[in-house]
């Protein structure tokens, strides 16, 4: 079962909002012992929307989907949600509380009058008209929730409600899942040496401890440090002890420079 994250928004596409999603939730999956397998970034059309959905709903993949789900016309993402299940949109019952509650509090705060019936207030109620059999994911920060089907978590676009949200989510319905399988990481930095020489050694490593994977990212270097390659080995911890004794001694044989990372 992967994990994945969807980030919906032209105003990320065009650089108007830089995405905050995607650190964050890579920092709450590590923290649990768990990782992002893959992660999408789509703009505000509807077609697109529905297909990415009605793609990642076919997978076993849990998956957090983040933006879209308002109620102005570049919010998208419930009806497309709806198109991708095929199932109608439906004001939830528990949603409609909890959105008057947030209009009571606020109007209270005010010291305004509340009426419920007001063509702005009725308008508020399609934040929580989900597909139909959705179940709702609280919302801590202003009570208007986000909601879930199947697999699939769609929560706010503003990371300050959207990282609770995800909290919940995995604290709720995976901590079964938690720090299942242990793992570590071992590197160095290589200097002034060719990654293509280093490739025959990464791939014999790959193939004689299958439990990790290798990894080598490049860097031209700065004012500070010269050209170099990043190269290390991550996944099971005790393989990751012996794959990077060997990665030692295949460096050694190249007469590499080269120091901890």
């Amino acid at each position: 079962m992967a994990i994945g994250l969807i980030i919906i928004g032209d105003e990320i596409l065009s650089g108007k909002r830089s995405d905050k999603h995607f650190s964050k939730v890579v920092e709450l999956l590590t923290a649990r012992g768990l990782q992002l397998d893959w992660a999408e970034i789509i703009g505000d059309d509807p077609a697109r929307i529905t297909a990415t959905l009605s793609r990642t709903m076919a997978s076993k993949d849990i998956v957090f989907c983040c933006g879209g789900i308002g109620a102005t016309p570049d919010d998208h993402t419930r009806q497309c949600a709806a198109a991708a299940m095929n199932v109608d949109l439906e004001l939830h019952p528990e949603a409609k509380v909890l959105i008057q509650r947030r209009i009571t509090q606020t109007a209270e705060a005010a010291g305004q009058e509340v009426d419920l019936n007001t063509a702005d207030n009725l308008h508020r109620l399609k934040m929580g008209e989900f597909p139909k059999g959705a179940q709702i994911i609280p919302n801590s920060f202003n009570l208007i929730p986000g909601f879930s089907v199947f697999n699939h978590y769609f929560v706010p676009g503003f990371p300050v409600m959207a990282e609770p949200m995800i909290t919940w989510v995995l604290d709720t319905h995976y901590s079964h899942l938690f720090h299942q399988h242990e793992r570590a990481e071992k590197s160095v930095l290589v200097f002034e040496i060719a990654e293509s020489l280093l490739t025959p050694m990464m791939e014999q490593l790959e193939a004689d401890f299958p439990l990790i994977k290798v990894f080598s990212l490049p860097s031209v270097g700065n004012h500070q440090i010269r050209r170099h390659i990043e190269l290390g080995v991550k996944g099971d911890p005790a393989q990751v002890e012996q794959a990077f004794a060997v990665l030692e001694q295949g460096l050694q044989k190249f007469n590499a420079e080269y120091v901890a990372a």
